[in-house]
């Protein structure tokens, strides 16, 4: 058989796998080589007319927010940043959402659930504001994807991109533009880039755990809850008097777990709305696979490293 005959069957079973995955149809995904150029080709893609209104979340990953503000400076569009207050607990709210919408808004970007705080974002609620003024929505799935089921149809959202390799598949990414948003969009290419087949089912669970909640020295951003409905398991943390890179080194040196210190690309969440230096924070990844026993050992390893300081 031709080549071109088993590339194309090979080709479209992966993108009727990945629509499944999400509950969107055929047309309305395409595959790329990662979440940070599927936004930015968005990005490019998009018309608007000059002195437009976009809202783009101040917490989110840089992947999310670079290539709006550059759309911005290129189309002459007004940029409006969505703030969280300050604390170890920032939330993207749609209440405070709704204070910066208003007729001229075209466009209103967010996370699903932070690379950093693990929180989960009520992105329904936040569609629907943004829907009330016939503005479009861009979320960010990747800190999400790994850990609950993704439905794009019931949270109505417009356009949302995840990473395959951070749910167990090839490291490429998916982004959702539902026929809607389509209609907004100016092709940059004739299809789509190639890619592999992905498998026809990709389970997600997770458990989300707390390590070192409650203790005094320690201090955990995001939701101080374990609910599941409330975010992810993935921790980040500071503790007092240790530099969260030494942190980490000492650790990885003294144990067989790995972890990370840093921003993680969310620079604007960390230094402006956590107010924490060039160092970051101590982040803990969980997933599906981690077990109860795990958790407890790395808190015991903390422990541990801390007491001999």
């Amino acid at each position: 058989m031709a080549l071109n005959v088993d590339s194309v069957r090979a080709k479209f079973p992966a993108l009727r796998a990945g629509a499944g995955f999400i509950n969107a149809a055929v047309d309305e995904v395409v595959f790329g080589a990662s979440t940070t150029q599927l936004l930015r080709n968005l990005s490019y893609a998009l018309r608007f007319a000059p002195g437009d209104e976009i809202v783009v979340s101040a917490i989110d990953h840089e992947a999310n927010i670079a290539p709006w503000v550059d759309l911005a400076e290129r189309q002459g569009l007004v940029l409006k940043w969505w703030k969280p207050a300050a604390g170890t607990d920032p939330r993207l709210l749609s209440g405070d959402l709704e204070t910066l919408l208003s007729p001229s808004t075209r466009l209103v970007t967010c996370t699903h659930a932070s690379n950093i705080l693990g929180t989960i974002t009520d992105v329904k609620a936040i569609a629907a504001a943004a829907h009330g003024v016939g503005a479009l929505v861009c979320v960010d799935g990747v800190g999400y994807a790994p850990h609950r089921p993704i439905d794009v149809k019931a949270l109505g959202v417009d356009f949302y991109a995840f990473s395959w390799y951070k749910a167990y598949g090839p490291h490429i990414a998916m982004l959702y533009a539902s026929c809607r948003a389509q209609t907004h969009m100016k092709s940059l290419g004739h299809f789509f880039n190639p890619s592999v087949t992905l498998a026809d089912k990709l389970g997600l669970s997770a458990a989300s755990y707390e390590p070192c909640q409650g203790k005094h020295h320690v201090t955990i951003y995001g939701v101080a809850s374990p609910a599941s409905n409330l975010r992810v398991a993935t921790v980040s943390f500071t503790v007092e008097n240790w530099k969260p890179k030494d942190l980490v080194v000492a650790v990885e040196a003294e144990t067989t777990y790995a972890i990370r210190w840093g921003a993680f690309y969310s620079n604007r969440l960390v230094r402006d709305t956590l107010g924490l230096d060039e160092q970051g924070v101590v982040r803990v990844s969980m997933a599906h696979y981690n077990t109860l026993d795990e958790v407890i050992g790395l808190i015991r390893a903390l422990e541990m490293v801390i007491a001999k300081s």
